[in-house]
């Protein structure tokens, strides 16, 4: 069986120019090996070029899954075989001198193995004289096994699921009072019938109602504010609600990110943080000068105003950038894509963020058809700009036997492409289908306002009677003076919610090795977590700002915090501490608030829509730099809709919520208690615990089923160690151990129904109850996710699956039971049972044949 080379184009193009050699095809010496050769153990190795000079040093075959490497006895031309070489080994070849013949040690497993043309043993690179990309190629030792199915797999692009709209249903006062009143009416007069508005029966009614209305409320608002049950004010219930560690939000703003195109042959240019951008408004350019009759007319017609989160340095040669694809025509980045290859050295850094943008469709190659949900955003975490391609010029039109820089890009698997994105097609290669455009900010929704002067700080006090311990009965009662509370109301609504960007864009994920924090998180942000955009400045610059916190419960008495409450209508309200929480500020004290206003799903603004950006010479005042010119700025715009737009938290989510909030189990006692908060952690899908006793104290071996069957790797034991630390019980020990896998052993024989194919009903029956993930998302019956601790394995669940394959007319179970030490009663009654720290397994998996094993056999059909 022959291996081919995986592009037979760039082969082609290497054969006509007569520069570099290359791996035309691999042949695996199996049934047809001569007496007295080992099968699967001779590789015939045919190049592109004779006159090379290969050792074993120059060869590495690596890969596998049971056996991870395979060794190299010898290798020789197939015209000079060695001394060892048995007799009549090159026998049949038709172009001996273009043949290296490979003897292995061993005959590997099942898995795809990779064969590699190096430098040496230490090095990654090709040989000299060698293509950088046909020097590999892949193959199987077990090509000639036995098999049923076709070899070819098919990966259909499964269908998007449309998310469900959130209808809110809201309700009135007055409306039941009119109609109670009204329906009181129909008893007591039931020959008034009138119901025009005119009526003065009906404007009496209504006025009732009014009153009504608002005498209820006068009547319970005190009352009603001491009990979250009953409380209408939001700062009432958000207070309620975080006595019992519940967070009321207030919304949070949007996030994108955008592109600042710059024109052909500029320089860098240094954009500010805190520049602002504006959705279009017809009539005015992409660069507005603050002041000017155009950045009026913008503001007058109400744009979206987005900020620039963070500084950055744009290049030009940074606002679109060419994959490269080492010459394939028909290529394209797979879903899940890590990595690619750009034209070219642009000037990219480690954390810089590149816009995956599909330009042109595929199918109908009109650039109007191109998907625009076919667009990604990758931060770089590795940048080699050192790789050649030294044919790459013979790929173009016309060809040039020149070298082609090219540079190597890297993103976090957090920023794995959710889609394949089409590069190229094989009848039409000087088109092109798909960009990479850089110079990208991150922005955010809100636009800062001038500061605003709060009204002076108080010097008033309040005098209250002291309490029943205080007073002497025989004497005067002193009363106790109490300084007014100061609690200002800011003039302009609704008060951004937001996080800081930049200091998200400077820090690592979790405290984790992991480089920095990946773009598809940086937009969808837990809004609990999000803080009003807002510093309180005093007249005094040396004085440390006042920040804002989520509540002064854990502040210190001379901390500068302060609380931002927002009500119903949106107005906002500042609240300080009593120097016993938060500091009291001092009497006479003049405040500045600077803050941001722009929040809530107004943000979510679509792809395209920003497209003016006004500079602020302002901004670069504090800098050692003169501000750069905005000429060289040609265009704006962002790729991506924005995300993290959220409505304020409705109050009677947090009612229904928040009573139930401190019942969430903060620590653990039982083995249950042990087992759910380590389900709390993302890396764990079930677990089990138990107590032993190890001598002196008792220990806690929590067992965990990771997601997708993940394996319990020592830096997950320390992760969940760590995560298990806030809640263990003192004088417990905490280990983690990997779950007991049950491998299974299941025959079926299935009964094709006339005119499909047995193969092929076969092959669907094994993808039925195999242990993958299916590209349309769906599980394998036995996928590690369907089975978890004591999960019993039932048979009529087996039968139903295979059952429900088109062209299955019967299945008949001729085993099921455990692989190691099964009973026949399992068969008998239809179900396999399994202990509380067990779980099902079967991967059938010929190089694991101890994680389970599936034998299919069929008859009828065709």
């Amino acid at each position: 069986m022959r291996y081919h080379c995986c592009d037979p184009r760039r082969l082609e193009v290497l054969r006509r120019s007569g520069s570099d050699n290359a791996i035309n095809f691999v042949e695996v010496l199996d049934r047809a090996a001569p007496p007295g050769v080992a099968r699967q153990r001779t590789l015939f190795l045919r190049l592109l070029r004779d006159g090379f000079t290969l050792s074993p040093e120059n060869l590495r075959i690596d890969g596998g899954e049971r056996i991870a490497r395979v060794g190299i006895a010898w290798c020789a031309p197939a015209d000079a075989l060695p001394a060892e070489a048995e007799a009549g080994l090159a026998n049949g070849l038709d172009d001996p001198a273009r043949t290296l013949v490979i003897r292995t040690d061993g005959e590997g497993d099942f898995s795809r193995y990779t064969l590699a043309l190096v430098a040496n043993s230490g090095d990654d690179q090709p040989p000299a004289g060698f293509d950088p990309l046909l020097s590999r190629i892949e193959f199987s030792f077990k090509v000639e096994c036995p098999s049923d199915f076709d070899c070819a797999q098919s990966l259909p692009c499964p269908t998007e699921v449309a998310a469900a709209p959130d209808i809110d249903y809201l309700a009135r006062d007055y409306p039941g009072f009119r109609r109670l009143m009204l329906d009181r009416m129909d008893l007591l007069v039931p020959g008034w019938r009138e119901r025009s508005a005119a009526d003065l029966g009906v404007t009496l009614v209504e006025l009732l109602a009014y009153a009504a209305d608002n005498l209820s409320y006068r009547q319970d608002a005190v009352a009603n504010e001491a009990y979250l049950s009953t409380a209408r004010r939001r700062s009432s219930v958000r207070r309620h609600a975080r006595l019992v560690d519940y967070h009321l939000h207030d919304g949070c703003n949007a996030r994108t990110w955008v592109q600042v195109r710059l024109a052909e042959g500029s320089g860098d240019l240094v954009l500010a943080g805190g520049t602002r951008l504006l959705t279009r408004v017809p009539g005015i350019g992409a660069v507005i000068e603050p002041g000017s009759r155009d950045a009026r007319q913008a503001m007058a017609a109400a744009p979206v105003v987005f900020e620039t989160a963070h500084t950055v340095t744009l290049h030009a040669d940074r606002n679109e950038l060419l994959f490269y694809t080492w010459g394939d025509a028909g290529c394209c980045l797979p879903r899940g894509a890590t990595s690619a290859t750009l034209r070219g050295r642009p000037p990219l850094a480690v954390g810089d963020v590149l816009v995956f943008v599909e330009t042109r469709s595929p199918t109908t190659l009109s650039e109007h058809d191109a998907d625009r949900g076919h667009r990604w955003a990758v931060r770089l975490t590795g940048v080699d700009d050192t790789a050649i391609d030294p044919s790459g010029g013979l790929f173009e039109e016309p060809a040039v036997d020149e070298p082609r820089e090219v540079t190597r890009i890297e993103w976090a698997p957090a920023d794995a492409l959710p889609f394949p994105l089409c590069l190229g097609v094989e009848s039409h290669p000087e088109l092109v289908f798909a960009v990479a455009r850089g110079n990208i900010v991150l922005a955010d929704h809100g636009h800062t306002l001038p500061d605003e002067a709060l009204p002076e700080v108080p010097d008033a006090v309040r005098r209250y009677a002291p309490g029943a311990s205080q007073a002497d009965r025989c004497g005067t009662r002193e009363r106790v003076p109490v300084p007014v509370r100061y609690r200002p109301w800011l003039a302009s609504q609704p008060v951004t919610q937001g996080f800081a960007l930049a200091d998200l864009l400077a820090a690592t994920r979790d405290d984790t090795p992991a480089p920095l924090w990946p773009a598809s998180q940086l937009l969808p942000l837990d809004p609990r977590h999000a803080l009003p955009r807002i510093a309180l400045l005093e007249d005094d610059p040396q004085l440390p700002p006042w920040s804002p916190r989520h509540d002064l419960l854990g502040s210190d008495a001379g901390a500068p915090h302060f609380v931002v409450e927002t009500e119903h209508d949106g107005r906002t309200r500042l609240r300080f501490g009593d120097d016993r929480n938060g500091k009291r500020p001092n009497p006479g004290t003049r405040l500045r608030a600077r803050y941001r206003v722009g929040n809530g799903v107004s943000g979510n603004i679509g792809a395209d829509a920003l497209a003016h950006l006004v500079f602020d010479p302002a901004l670069y005042a504090d800098g050692p730099d003169p501000p750069p010119d905005p000429t060289a700025i040609e265009a704006i715009g962002n790729p991506m809709p924005a995300a993290g737009g959220t409505a304020p938290e409705d109050v009677e989510a947090a009612r229904r919520d928040a009573p139930h909030a401190f019942r969430t189990q903060e620590r653990a006692v039982t083995a249950d208690d042990y087992a759910a908060v380590s389900e709390r952690s993302p890396e764990v899908g079930r677990a089990a615990a138990t107590f032993r006793w190890t001598g002196s104290w008792y220990s806690v071996f929590v067992s965990a089923d990771r997601p997708g069957g993940a394996a319990v790797d020592a830096p997950f034991r320390s992760q969940l160690r760590r995560h298990l630390e806030r809640y263990r019980m003192a004088g417990y020990d905490v280990a983690v151990d990997a779950p007991r896998m049950v491998p299974l052993d299941l025959a079926l024989h299935v009964c094709v129904k006339p005119g499909y194919f047995r193969s092929d009903v076969l092959a669907a029956v094994e993808r039925a109850l195999s242990a993958r993930l299916h590209p349309d998302g769906s599980l394998g019956l036995f996928h590690p996710d369907r089975f978890s601790f004591g999960d019993p394995v039932y048979l009529s669940s087996v039968v139903a699956t295979a059952q429900a394959v088109a062209g299955v007319a019967s299945v008949r179970v001729d085993r099921f039971r455990r692989l190691v030490n099964g009973s026949a009663a399992s068969l008998e009654e239809g179900v396999i049972r399994l202990d509380r720290l067990e779980i099902a397994q079967l991967a059938n998996n010929p190089n694991f044949r101890e994680r389970g094993k599936l034998s299919l056999s069929a008859g009828g059909g065709q």
